[in-house]
């Protein structure tokens, strides 16, 4: 088994209102993308940005749910990849049994990252999935870019880039208060660039 970490979650260039949640294997440079729903991405996204929202979502109250009757989630297993779908399965404990439940791919990615469990793959999946990603190249091609850009197009040009600081706090929590984690986000993003 390969195990895998959560590199991230961005828009899918493929899929309109769609995301790509990408895994990389711990110790390799190859990398998996998964196109997820804007909820599923959602719910990643919230858990790894260390967001609260005021009440839990789905996969915090199936948290909850397990902790309360004693039930834990050990790790997640991405078993089958047949015609781009990947497949995926939880392996539960009650202190009594071990039960493997079926899950789509996106939430048990979720549900592992809140229960802090490793998450798994074959090499045959990796291998037919995975992708490496030249970095050095993308660096370079990258800081060319900002080279010959004008400055204007190397300063933000968000919708945030004209408030303060303390402004940009404000409307995060009010975001997130709201349940708006996609504004949410972004003005983390840009309170990220200022530091």
């Amino acid at each position: 088994m390969v195990k895998l970490n959560v590199l991230g979650i961005s828009y899918s260039q493929t899929q309109s209102g769609a995301y790509a949640l990408i895994l990389t294997e711990e110790d390799g440079d190859r990398r998996i993308p998964i196109i997820v729903g804007g909820f599923e991405a959602q719910a990643i996204a919230i858990e790894l940005e260390g967001l609260k929202p005021p009440r839990p979502l789905t996969h915090d109250l199936f948290l909850s749910f397990a902790k309360a009757f004693g039930v834990a989630i050990e790790e997640v297993v991405i078993y089958k990849l047949e015609e781009g779908v990947f497949y995926a399965q939880c392996l539960c404990d009650n202190g009594r049994e071990r039960v493997t439940l079926d899950a789509r791919t996106s939430d048990a990615i979720a549900l592992a990252l809140r229960f802090r469990c490793p998450i798994y793959t074959t090499e045959e999946i990796i291998s037919k999935a995975g992708i490496v990603l030249d970095f050095d190249k993308e660096q370079s091609r990258s800081a060319a870019e900002k080279d010959s850009a004008p400055a204007e197009a190397v300063q933000s040009n968000t919708e945030f880039s004209s408030l303060e600081s303390e402004e940009l706090k404000r409307m995060l929590e009010e975001a997130v208060a709201r349940e708006d984690y996609e504004r949410a986000s972004r003005i983390r993003d840009e309170i990220k660039r200022r530091e």
